[in-house]
C-alpha cells in the first residue's frame, strides 16, 4: 500500500498546480464572459428593433451560452471535479 501512496504523490503535485491554474483561468474567463454577454444582449436588442429577428435570436442564444448559466456552468462543474479528484488523492495518501 505504501508503494501506491508513493506513486500517487507526483499526481497530487501535478493536480494541485493544474487545479490552481485552471481556477485562475476560469476566473479570468468569467470576467470576460460577463462583459461579452452584456454586449451580445445589447446587439440582440438592437437587431430586434431594426427588424432582423433571426439575427437577434442568434445573438440571444450566444449570450445565453456565455452567460453564467451556459458554458461557464459546465466549466465550473469540471473545475469542481478536478478539485475533488485532487482532494481524494490527498486523502488516499494521508489515510
Amino acid at each position: 500500500m505504501i508503494v501506491l501512496k508513493i506513486l500517487a504523490a507526483p499526481f497530487v503535485v501535478v493536480l494541485t498546480v493544474l487545479a490552481a491554474v485552471v481556477s485562475f483561468l476560469f476566473c479570468m474567463a468569467t470576467a470576460v464572459f460577463v462583459v461579452a454577454c452584456v454586449v451580445l444582449t445589447l446587439l440582440a436588442v438592437t437587431l430586434f428593433i431594426s427588424g432582423q429577428t433571426l439575427g437577434g435570436i442568434v445573438f440571444l442564444v450566444l449570450a445565453f451560452l456565455i452567460s453564467p448559466y451556459g458554458i461557464p456552468a459546465i466549466a465550473e462543474w469540471l473545475v469542481d471535479k478536478l478539485h475533488n479528484l485532487n482532494f481524494a488523492l490527498r486523502g488516499f495518501i494521508r489515510g
